[in-house]
C-alpha cells in the first residue's frame, strides 16, 4: 500500500476508536507516524542519495513509480541497503520484538505501535511476490505472501474509495 494510504487508514482506525474510547492527539499522531515509517525508513538512502547527488531526484521518482519489473537502476550498496531496510521494517519478528521490549519497560502495550504493526499486517496482502513481497519472518526467512500489487490502478482506486465510505460511516451523523 502506499505511504498516504498507510496513515489515512491508521488515521480512520483511531477516528473509529475515539467514538468509543477517548484517544489524545499525541497518541492519534505517534500510531499515524509509525504507520508511515517502515516505508519512509526505507526511502532514506534513496532521499540522501536525492540530497547528495543530481541524479539522485530522478531515482527516487523512478524507484517510488515503479512496476513490477522496471525498478530503476541502483548501485549494489543503494540496492541492498533500501532491500534490508524494507525486510527489517516490514517483518512481524522484528516488529514482535520491538512490541516486546517495549511492553516489558513500559509494563503495557503500547497503543501507537497499532501503527506499525498496521502497515506490516495491511502491506502483507499488498504486496505481490513480484514487487517488494512483505518479508513477515525476516530474518528467520525471506518468504514473502503473494498478495494483490498496491500500486495496480483499480487496487488504488478501490482502496480509497473504501477510505471514503469508512469515512463516511464513521462521520455520518445519526
Amino acid at each position: 500500500m502506499d505511504i498516504l494510504a498507510h496513515g489515512l487508514w491508521v488515521d480512520l482506525g483511531a477516528a473509529a476508536w475515539h467514538r468509543h474510547r477517548p484517544l489524545d492527539r499525541r497518541t492519534v499522531g505517534l500510531a499515524v507516524g509509525l504507520a508511515v515509517l517502515p516505508d519512509l525508513v526505507q526511502l532514506a538512502p534513496l532521499v540522501a542519495l536525492t540530497l547528495s547527488s543530481s541524479e539522485g531526484w530522478g531515482v527516487l521518482l523512478a524507484y517510488a513509480n515503479a512496476l513490477p519489473g522496471y525498478e530503476p537502476p541502483m548501485s549494489p550498496l543503494l540496492a541492498g541497503l533500501t532491500h534490508h531496510l524494507h525486510c527489517v521494517m516490514h517483518s512481524a519478528l522484528v516488529a514482535g520484538a520491538v512490541t516486546g521490549v517495549l511492553w516489558l519497560w513500559l509494563s503495557r502495550f503500547w497503543l501507537p505501535l497499532l501503527g506499525w504493526w498496521s502497515h506490516v499486517l495491511i502491506d502483507v496482502f499488498t504486496h505481490s511476490a513480484d514487487f517488494y513481497p512483505s518479508p513477515v519472518f525476516y530474518p528467520v526467512t525471506y518468504w514473502g505472501f503473494d498478495g494483490v500489487a498496491w500500486n495496480n490502478t483499480w487496487f488504488m482506486v478501490m482502496n480509497y474509495l473504501a477510505m471514503v465510505i469508512v469515512f463516511a460511516m464513521i462521520f455520518r451523523r445519526k
